[in-house]
C-alpha cells in the first residue's frame, strides 16, 4: 500500500537534497532523480555527462557515487516515515537507469538502524587535516565491517606489508597524476564543478596519503591481530616499525565487478561513512590508484584473495572539514505526474 497522504513535492525535494550530499569522484555529483506522483517512486539516473571519461572510462566510480546517493535516499525516506522499496538496474536495456525507490507505508518492516543514521548525513565531512594517532576500538571496527556486509560488500582493514604496498601504489598514482597533469581536474574547473573539500579561493587538496596526515592501522576483517611476521613490500617506504604514524586504511571490495556490484559498494561505503560519522570518526578517500586499472588490481590482497577493490577509505579520529554543498534540488530532480 502506498502512503495516501504523500502529496507534498517539498518532501521529495528534501529527500533528494539529502541524497545529493553523498560523496562522488571529484564531487561531480553525477546523478539525476525523477519522482512519479502516480506511483510514489523516485528513479535514480546516471548523469554520464558529469562522469570522468578519462579516469573512469567504465563509469565504475560514477556508479559507486550514485550508490552512495541511493543509500542516503533510503535513509532519508525512512526518516520521513516511508519504507523505501529499492530495485537496482530495473531496465537492462537502459544502463542510465540505476535504481527505483518506491515510497511505501512503513508497516512493520523498517530498518531502525538505518533510519537512525539520518542526522549523520548533514554531519558527514571529508577530512584533509592531520589525523590523531588514537586507535579505533575493536568493537567499532567490527561494527563497521558488519555495516558494509549488510549492503552486500566487504570491508578489510589492512596492515603490515599489504598496507605498505597500498600506500606506495597510492603515492605512485598521485605522483604520476601531478607529473602528467590531470585533464579531468582541469575540465571540472572549466565547467564549474567544484572538487569536494575545495573552494574557488583555495587549491585542490589531493586525495591521498601524506606523511603528516596519517593515523593508526589494524589488520583486515574482524580485527585479526597485526601480522608483524611478514616483511613489508621491498619497494615500500613504510613499515609497522616506522616512527611515523600509518593510516587506518580500509578497502571496500565486492565478489564481482559489475554495475550492480559498484552500486552495492557505493551503498556500503555511505553506510560505513554515516556510522563512522555518528561514532565520531573522520574520513577521506584515496582515489588515484583506483583510476589506474593496473594499480587497482594490485590493491587486492594476493594472500587472502579479496575481490575487486571499489573504494579506499581512511578512518580515524580527527577534525572534520567543511560541509559539501550539493547541487540545488531543481538541478537534479524532475517531478512528473
Amino acid at each position: 500500500m502506498h502512503p495516501t497522504s504523500f502529496t507534498d513535492d517539498e518532501v521529495v525535494e528534501s529527500l533528494v537534497r539529502d541524497a545529493s550530499t553523498a560523496p562522488s569522484m571529484h564531487n561531480a555529483q553525477p546523478w539525476r532523480f525523477r519522482y512519479r506522483r502516480a506511483d510514489h517512486s523516485i528513479t535514480l539516473y546516471a548523469h554520464f555527462g558529469r562522469g570522468m571519461s578519462q579516469s573512469d572510462p567504465q563509469m565504475r566510480s560514477l556508479h559507486v557515487g550514485c550508490g552512495a546517493a541511493l543509500f542516503n535516499l533510503r535513509v532519508a525516506a525512512l526518516h520521513a516515515g516511508f519504507r523505501p522499496v529499492t530495485r537496482l538496474l530495473p531496465d537492462p536495456a537502459d544502463p542510465q537507469t540505476l535504481a527505483t525507490v518506491t515510497l511505501m507505508d512503513t508497516g512493520n518492516s523498517i530498518d531502525p538502524d538505518v533510519a537512525r543514521l539520518h542526522s549523520a548525513i548533514a554531519e558527514r565531512r571529508k577530512n584533509h587535516y592531520p589525523y590523531a594517532e588514537r586507535p579505533i576500538p575493536s568493537p567499532l571496527v567490527n561494527l563497521l565491517v558488519d555495516q558494509v556486509r549488510a549492503e552486500g560488500a566487504r570491508l578489510a582493514f589492512i596492515s603490515g606489508w599489504h598496507l605498505a604496498l597500498v600506500l606506495d601504489l597510492i603515492e605512485q598514482a598521485e605522483l604520476d597524476s601531478h607529473r602528467l597533469g590531470d585533464p579531468e581536474e582541469a575540465r571540472l574547473f572549466r565547467t564549474g564543478v567544484t572538487l569536494e573539500g575545495t573552494s574557488s579561493a583555495g587549491p585542490h587538496v589531493v586525495e591521498g596519503m601524506s606523511d603528516n596526515a596519517l593515523g593508526p592501522a589494524e589488520r583486515d576483517e574482524r580485527t585479526p591481530p597485526r601480522d608483524s611476521s611478514r616483511a613489508p613490500a621491498e619497494t615500500g617506504r613504510r613499515s609497522q616499525s616506522d616512527d611515523r604514524p600509518v593510516p587506518h586504511l580500509g578497502l571496500i571490495y565486492t565478489e564481482q565487478d559489475r554495475p550492480a556490484d559498484w552500486l552495492a559498494a557505493g551503498q556500503a561505503m555511505e553506510r560505513l561513512l554515516l556510522v563512522a560519522t555518528r561514532e565520531g570518526l573522520a574520513s577521506s578517500f584515496a582515489t588515484q590508484a583506483l583510476e589506474r586499472t593496473e594499480l587497482r588490481w594490485l590493491l587486492r590482497d594476493p594472500v587472502w584473495g579479496t575481490g575487486p577493490v571499489q573504494t579506499v577509505i581512511r578512518l580515524t579520529y580527527g577534525p572534520r572539514g567543511e560541509p559539501m554543498q550539493p547541487r540545488p534540488a531543481g538541478d537534479v530532480l524532475d517531478i512528473v505526474p
